[in-house]
């Protein structure tokens, strides 16, 4: 049965098509009311004049359908298909790893609270996402100061000798060792996290006001002032966070920018009336697709906020821009019944009648919020879209299963007022982003160390920077080098070259292990020294970097982590980047490696910092190479021996110049009898 037939036999019902091509791939995923008429339609002989259509229908061999009970359920499919199958002429979202989560490990006999970006199942509790990207970092810090509850890596499934820092810095309970806690204490700061993260203050209140009369009772003063301080922390985030709320709805708006078969989306994120973030996406080639979506490869997602979470915080309200919150008649969204009015962005320049955006904002909210845990309540968009409605019910269903009392969700179209305003900005900022990405503009600085944060999950913007790389041939002369880039710029004065000394043969993983070790102990030893006696370039050079780059695999950024973990140096910010495939690799997210896209500011940096240690290595290799090539014939000298033959090249630079020194040159370096052997070796 060729194509044109079987599609006769489609049923008119609501469901999901899939085209394939000769291989049995799946090259496009579409949903439709009635099958049968949508699927015809692509073989229209009007369509085919358009290219896009044209690029599908050349390509498709066979469909395939699945037949659902309604047009809610076609949505959810389509996305699900989409992203399990990912069709080359859909618009392919890469499952976003830039939503921060905070995870507590129930699962373990002491649980530890980290902040994550992929959910799993694996018997923890996860809570979130947050944004801006740091703010997950900032409720676990909280944690840590006010719970106790550490976010270590060291193994807790056996006891230690001796805390580390964060025990005697009063941030962890110190499960690690025997004694220091016990389980029902452990368990009890467990539960309070536990409330916290769900936002139930209330109820953490109540539990704490009873610990600490209890606690006053026994005339334990110093347990009922800890719980005391920890009422008055835990009241005033919800007295903040009350405040916040106040202030006006969640709202997620977009804008974009389209010039030249090229695209640029900005994703602002209100939250409590204030815009707190922005997100940026990028696409290629849009017009060689057989819609909006085909062959639209997604190409970078330069941010890692995300959605706010789910529990009350106050930080989340926190932004730079604050909006009033107008009236819903003041903007005049489309209403289902109005009809198609639109009115364009000043802000693109749609060259081509290719970019249909209406089918492309359809396709994009689909895979942005189907399936997440948290949809905000209002979603403003620039332009119509078909199944606007439907997918206004499917996200309002899907946040009420998950929320009893969740307000519906909204998909908007204001024509006019503050929150077309709200889109028009968004529209200004992608043209910006547009001109930062495709135009080739140098990026300011501060955002490039912003988003390496937020790429590879840092607690703080990166100051300083340790690399580094491993150098040998075949386990001969093996060397390593260590180069800083320090507030953005390489910094040479700091560079340092390690020779091997402990490992024979090749081993680059326990190289590197080796030099880890020996670089972060004299870090250790130089943070003895007192204040008093540290210059200000001395504590630069004494403290931490803020993150480790390893030039390398999984091997070796695993071999940099026992190194900091002999050390008991934990929570230092770890990462590997390979070479050719060029994807880093974060030490505790080893399972979800970061591919940023080639056009990517950080990659560059990442690469500039990887290329300058391998640089500076395999110059210190040759080196050492050439002079254990050059030695060889002064080595045969009695009297002469491995320390003599560097001062003398060293000194004179060259075999052939040591030759050619006269006994008066040689006796500036070595002693008069030496001097007199190697002139009377060389004259013979």
């Amino acid at each position: 049965m060729d194509l044109l037939q079987k599609i006769r036999t489609i049923p008119t019902e609501p469901g999901v098509y899939l085209y394939k091509n000769a291989e049995g791939d799946v090259i496009y995923v579409g949903k439709a009311k009635n099958l049968r008429s949508r699927v015809a339609s692509y073989f229209h002989e009007g369509r085919w004049e358009d290219a896009k259509t044209g690029a599908l229908v050349r390509e498709a061999v066979d469909v395939d359908y699945v037949v659902v009970a309604n047009n809610k359920e076609a949505l959810a499919l389509e996305n699900n298909l989409i992203k399990q199958r990912k069709p080359r002429f859909n618009i392919l979202l890469r499952d976003d790893k830039t939503y921060p989560y905070v995870k507590l490990t129930l699962g373990e006999r002491w649980p530890r609270v980290y902040v994550t970006r992929r959910l799993r199942k694996d018997g923890s509790a996860y809570y979130g996402p947050y944004f801006p990207a740091n703010l997950a970092y900032r409720i676990v810090d909280l944690i840590h100061r006010n719970f106790l509850i550490p976010s270590c890596k060291v193994d807790l499934t056996r006891f230690h000798p001796r805390p580390c820092l964060q025990f005697y810095i009063k941030r962890c309970l110190g499960p690690c060792v025997k004694d220091l806690t016990t389980p029902e204490i452990y368990q009890e700061a467990v539960r309070d996290v536990k409330l916290f993260l769900e936002g139930r203050p209330t109820d953490l209140s109540k539990s704490l006001h009873a610990r600490m009369e209890q606690a006053a009772e026994a005339q334990e003063y110093e347990r009922a002032a800890r719980y005391r301080d920890l009422i008055s922390t835990v009241e005033q985030l919800q007295e903040r966070q009350r405040i916040a709320s106040a202030e006006g709805d969640d709202a997620d708006v977009f804008g974009y920018h389209y010039e030249n078969g090229m695209l640029a989306v900005n994703l602002f994120h209100m939250r409590g009336g204030r815009v707190v973030d922005r997100r940026e996406f990028f696409w290629e080639d849009l017009p060689e697709s057989p819609d909006v979506t085909a062959d639209a490869s997604f190409v970078h997602d330069s941010s890692s906020t995300c959605h706010p979470s789910t529990v009350c915080h106050p930080e989340r309200s926190e932004g730079p821009m604050q909006f009033a919150d107008s009236t819903e008649a003041a903007d005049e969204s489309i209403d289902p019944s109005a009809g198609k009015s639109r009115r364009p962005q000043d802000h693109k320049a749609n060259s081509g009648s290719d970019f249909h955006p209406g089918e492309f904002f359809s396709a994009l909210l689909k895979q942005l919020y189907i399936g997440q845990p948290y949809v905000p309540r209002n979603l403003y968009v620039p332009v119509d879209f078909e199944d606007r409605e439907t997918l206004e019910d499917l996200l309002s269903d899907q946040v009420a299963s998950g929320n009893a009392r969740a307000a519906r969700v909204h998909i908007l179209v204001p024509q006019r007022g503050d929150k077309r305003a709200l889109i028009d900005l968004a529209g200004t900022n992608a043209k910006q982003s547009y001109d930062q990405r495709f135009r080739v503009l140098k990026p300011n600085a501060r955002k490039i160390q912003e988003e390496l944060r937020d790429s590879l999950s840092l607690p703080d913007l990166p100051k300083r920077i340790e690399c580094f790389d491993i150098s040998h041939i075949q386990g001969a002369e093996t060397v390593a080098s260590m180069v800083v880039w320090e507030d953005g710029r390489m910094k040479k004065s700091d560079y340092r070259k390690f020779i091997i000394r402990t490992v024979e043969g090749v081993d680059d993983f326990a190289s590197m292990r080796e030099v880890v070790t020996r670089r972060y102990k004299r870090v250790l030893q130089e943070q003895e020294k007192t204040e008093q006696e540290k210059t200000e370039q001395e504590k630069t050079k004494a403290s931490m970097p803020s993150l480790v780059l390893i030039d390398g695999g999984l091997g070796q950024l695993h071999a940099a982590a026992e190194a900091l973990e002999s050390l008991e140096i934990i929570n230092q910010p770890l990462a590997a980047i390979a070479k050719r495939e060029e994807i880093l690799h974060v030490y505790g997210q080893e399972k979800d490696p970061i591919a940023l896209d080639h056009h990517s500011p950080v990659l560059h940096l990442i690469q500039m910092i990887r290329d300058e240690a391998h640089r500076f290595a395999v110059t210190f290799h040759r080196k050492r190479r050439q002079m254990r090539d050059r030695s060889t014939e002064l080595l045969e000298i009695p009297g002469v021996g491995e320390s003599t033959t560097r001062r003398l090249l060293e000194h004179f630079g060259s075999l052939q110049a040591v030759k050619q020194a006269d006994a008066a040159a040689l006796s500036a370096v070595v002693t008069r009898v030496q001097a007199d052997a190697i002139r009377n070796h060389f004259q013979k």
